[in-house]
Formats: structure tokens, C-alpha cells, sequence
């Protein structure tokens, strides 16, 4: 394994009280989240994250039927409620990284919050890039993302593990020849990776 791959939503991002991001969404910004589930997301949202809309753009076109707020408005509200990092496996991914292991991202987003992780949150400072659907052109239930992702980093796929909370992702990433892991809240990562045999050397750890 030379690269690590570690997704976002479910792994690295995770709220601890296992509320949704928009659970307090009609209360603080007067928007129904069943309504903006119905008009934006199963609408548009597909669109959104093939990279063939922008986001803003495309939210602009239903907020009026949802409430008084600028898409502006409502994006900052969802990024900033959907952005509780994990500090534990933080910890253990810059323990990895010491030791040499190459840490990037492997995620499933839209350009702008693409932006919001990196730049924001400062996720660039932990790894050295980021992978998502809208720039790939493809989700990771899809082969082809693991073949564009291999040309960006010039590595043979048995020198990729993947971090995963979906098995589909897992199965996926592992039929294109990847190692990958399912990621389960609350083990620490050298379980997790000890569980996919990745055991190393390095004073009894996994990388």
C-alpha cells in the first residue's frame, strides 16, 4: 500500500450525535427538509454532483418555494452543520503520515463544498489531495473512478487501500483491483486496517 484513501461523509465527518445536518433546518431557517429533500435534492442533486450543474445555481432555481433565505444563506448553514471532523482518526492518520504513508482523499461532493473541506476546514494541510466525484466525473460506485484516480497518481490499484463506510464503495473499489476497508464508527483505524491484513512493521502498528 503506498496511498491511503479516506472518505469524508461517514468517516472523517461524522456528527457524534447522529443527528442529520438539516434536523434543526425548518426551526432555524424556516425551510422544511422534507421539501427541500422533494424540489432540490432527488431533483437536482444528481446533476449537482456529476459536475454538470453548480450547485448555487441549481438551488436558486427551487428556494423560492422553501423560505426566506438566499441559497447563499442555506449552503453556509448545511457546510457549517455537516462539518464536525473526527479527531481520533485525525490523530492516527497523522501517525500514519509520519511514517511515510501517503494520506489523500477519496469522496463523493459538488465543487463547493469540495472547496469547503479543503480550504475551510483545512483538510489540505493533512493530505495531500482530494478526489471527488464532481472533478473525477464519476462516484465511487463506479469503476471508472478508481481508473481516473489512478492516473492522477500514477500508481499501480493494489498500491490504493480505501477507507470506506459503504460496502458497496468497498466491494467496488476491491473488483477494481484496490484494497479497501469498511470503516465502522467508534474502532480505530489500525483495527480497521489490521482487519484487511495491512499489517506493517512500524512498532507493531498498520498502516
Amino acid at each position: 500500500m503506498r496511498v491511503l484513501m479516506i472518505d469524508v461523509d461517514g468517516v472523517l465527518v461524522r456528527r457524534p450525535d447522529g443527528r442529520r445536518w438539516d434536523a434543526d433546518l425548518h426551526a432555524d431557517l424556516g425551510i422544511d427538509p422534507g421539501d427541500l429533500q422533494d424540489l432540490f435534492f432527488h431533483v437536482h442533486f444528481d446533476d449537482v454532483l456529476a459536475g454538470r450543474a453548480d450547485l448555487v445555481e441549481r438551488l436558486d432555481l427551487v428556494l423560492h418555494e422553501l423560505g426566506p433565505v438566499t441559497s447563499r444563506e442555506l449552503v453556509d448553514y448545511w457546510f457549517a452543520h455537516d462539518a464536525t471532523l473526527d479527531v481520533e482518526l485525525l490523530d492516527d492518520l497523522a501517525a500514519l503520515r509520519s511514517r511515510g504513508t501517503d494520506l489523500q482523499l477519496a469522496t463523493v461532493q459538488e465543487h463547493h463544498r469540495a472547496h469547503y473541506l479543503w480550504h475551510d476546514l483545512a483538510l489540505r494541510d493533512r493530505f495531500t489531495a482530494i478526489h471527488y466525484a464532481a472533478d473525477v466525473g464519476h462516484r465511487k460506485g463506479d469503476t471508472e473512478f478508481y481508473r481516473v484516480v489512478e492516473s492522477r497518481t500514477g500508481l499501480e490499484p493494489s498500491a490504493h487501500c480505501l477507507v470506506d463506510d459503504r460496502l458497496a464503495n468497498v466491494e467496488t473499489a476491491r473488483a477494481a483491483g484496490w484494497r479497501a476497508v469498511h470503516w465502522r464508527p467508534g474502532r480505530r483505524l489500525a483495527d480497521t486496517l489490521a482487519s484487511a491484513g495491512d499489517a506493517t512493521s512500524h512498532d507493531g502498528g498498520e498502516e
